[in-house]
């Protein structure tokens, strides 16, 4: 990484002596933009719950347990006032769970970085560390990948999911909810 900047002092310097065509070869010889067309991200509950599910809910950049992401809402229904949700995430009235712990898709090689959209490409983790982590690949990090969790030792709640809103039908009244009913529902036949 220190090159890289050593790279944009050279830069500077052929700039500060009017110099851009020295600027332009150090750049396209030593730090070159390689701009790669950005795959379409296509996945819903049911493509999602399966990477959860195969992931054992393991953030596999930290490690740590992650929520199916509908309950947190669940929650957030039945405690408003003590676990409170925003539609954007607004992290001033959204409690922290929501970031912390919603299990959810992040392209190991970046979409956007030409990588696949597809299961093989695709890792659980949860919204904080899928914003912290960016357009950047885990080399680029220093972070490395932790190996899948086992749904017998934490199935994110997705058990307890589909029970309560087995006793609790109101729960699904949102279209989104009754989708990731459907996923869970899925993963367990």
């Amino acid at each position: 990484m220190d090159e890289r900047a050593v790279v944009i002092a050279a830069v500077c310097g052929a700039l500060a002596e009017d110099r851009a065509d020295a600027a332009v070869n150090a750049l396209r010889s030593r730090y070159p933009f390689t701009g790669t067309p950005a795959t379409t991200r296509r996945y819903g509950p049911a493509q999602a719950t399966r990477v959860f599910v195969r992931d054992g809910f393991i953030d596999r950049y930290t490690g740590f347990r992650v929520v199916f992401p509908p309950v947190l809402r669940v929650i957030s229904a039945a405690l408003p006032e003590d676990f409170p949700y925003h539609p954007n995430w607004k992290m001033e009235v959204t409690h922290p769970a929501y970031w912390e712990l919603t299990a959810m898709i992040d392209h190991l090689e970046p979409a956007s970085r030409g990588g696949a959209d597809d299961e093989s490409n695709w890792v659980t983790t949860s919204m904080a560390r899928n914003s912290a982590k960016g357009n950047w690949a885990l080399d680029d990090l220093g972070w490395s990948l932790h190996p899948p969790g086992g749904m017998s030792d934490w199935d994110g709640l997705l058990g307890w999911f589909v029970d309560y809103t087995a006793a609790h039908p109101e729960a699904l009244l949102d279209n989104s909810m009754r989708q990731w009913q459907l996923a869970a529902l899925a993963t367990l036949t």
